[in-house]
């Protein structure tokens, strides 16, 4: 497997990326709303195989306090294969120099990222636009 990885926004196309989160499974995100998102993250990353795209994530960042790493997916075909490795360690190391890297996950993956340094908060805090769907799938805390 070769795996070409790209930075840039050129070539994206915003449908195909869409349906990675689908596939990944991380919910359903419209192109319009994946384009305003990484068209506004300072640091981002595609991986192809052959044209497709396999991987993508991206890292919302102010250039000095804080660099939020989220919306990391890889083709649930490629998982496995060292690809999250490879992404997790481009945004981390794009980075570096932020007084804090702080990183959103899905539930269950915390391990995977615990490799890379990251750290359980204790005070991280969120409202989600549907705080009941978000408390039932894990990302908030039961008071």
């Amino acid at each position: 497997m070769t795996v070409t990885w790209t930075d840039t926004l050129d070539n994206v196309d915003w449908s195909e990326l869409s349906e990675l989160y689908r596939k990944a499974p991380l919910g359903d995100k419209s192109p319009e709303r994946l384009k305003t998102v990484f068209t506004n993250s300072m640091f981002r990353r595609f991986g192809y195989e052959d044209g497709v795209l396999v991987a993508a994530g991206r890292a919302l960042a102010d250039g000095m306090d804080c660099s939020y790493i989220c919306d990391v997916a890889i083709l649930p075909s490629h998982q496995g294969r060292g690809l999250g490795d490879a992404l997790i360690s481009h945004l981390v190391e794009r980075s570096r120099g932020h007084a804090k890297i702080i990183l959103y996950s899905v539930p269950g993956k915390e391990a995977f990222y615990a490799r890379y340094g990251f750290r359980r908060m204790t005070t991280a805090m969120a409202v989600f636009q549907d705080q009941d769907k978000a408390a039932a799938q894990g990302y908030l805390a039961q008071d």
